[in-house]
């Protein structure tokens, strides 16, 4: 936050310093961190000019090459008491137009983040595998190996040999192999079991792949 602040001037830096609440630290501490691990390409109260010729800010944006992904935290009185149905209506028109303009959103309710903080990480995940998922990816690994991956990043469950065996059209024995081997490379880990290992998710090492 101090190195955004420094490179801020004016409504821009004075958001960043008034605007960021609690709602937005708590995206931040029980989704983000948890999930990425890394707070690279992710500006906070990010300005973009909006289809009023005005300017508007946005909690966050993730801007990583082409890809723009806008992500905003919402609270529900802010929605349903406070603002009126042609305010409403507003910020739908401005949410169309910002995917016009060729960006992702990902909007997060307040009390799913409170109270449901690794179903909102899950969903992280899933879009850094969906999204991100060649950039980061390994140029060591075999494609059966990036696609395991990805697979693990898209959907934030537990893998089986069995569901890797039926998504790749591969053996069951040959889908442990794989498995197997990237644990061995620390990018997945057990999820259960010890000395036999019945299911892998993604390790912590491979969050590192998401910048």
């Amino acid at each position: 936050m101090q190195l955004q602040l420094q490179t801020r001037s004016g409504e821009s830096q004075r958001r960043l310093q008034d605007g960021h609440g609690h709602a937005e630290k708590l995206f931040l501490e029980q989704v983000w961190w948890p999930a990425v691990g890394r707070f690279d390409f992710l500006p906070a109260e990010y300005p973009i000019s909006d289809f009023k010729d005005g300017d508007r800010y946005l909690d966050f944006a993730y801007i990583r090459g082409t890809h723009l992904v806008c992500i905003e935290i919402d609270g529900y009185k802010a929605h349903h008491k406070d603002i009126n149905r042609w305010q409403f209506a507003d910020q739908l028109t401005r949410q169309n137009h910002l995917i016009l303009d060729g960006w992702k959103v990902l909007r997060f309710a307040y009390d799913e983040m409170n109270e449901k903080p690794r179903r909102c990480q899950q969903l992280i995940l899933q879009m850094m595998g969906s999204w991100f998922g060649e950039e980061q990816a390994d140029p060591a690994l075999s494609l059966e190996e990036k696609e395991i991956l990805r697979i693990a990043g898209q959907t934030g469950e537990p893998l089986l040999p069995k569901t890797i065996s039926q998504r790749l059209h591969i053996s069951r024995n040959h889908a442990g192999k794989l498995l197997r081997k990237l644990v061995q490379m620390e990018l997945l880990q057990p999820a259960s079991g010890t000395t036999r290992i019945r299911s892998y998710k993604l390790s912590g090492k491979h969050r590192s792949y998401y910048g």
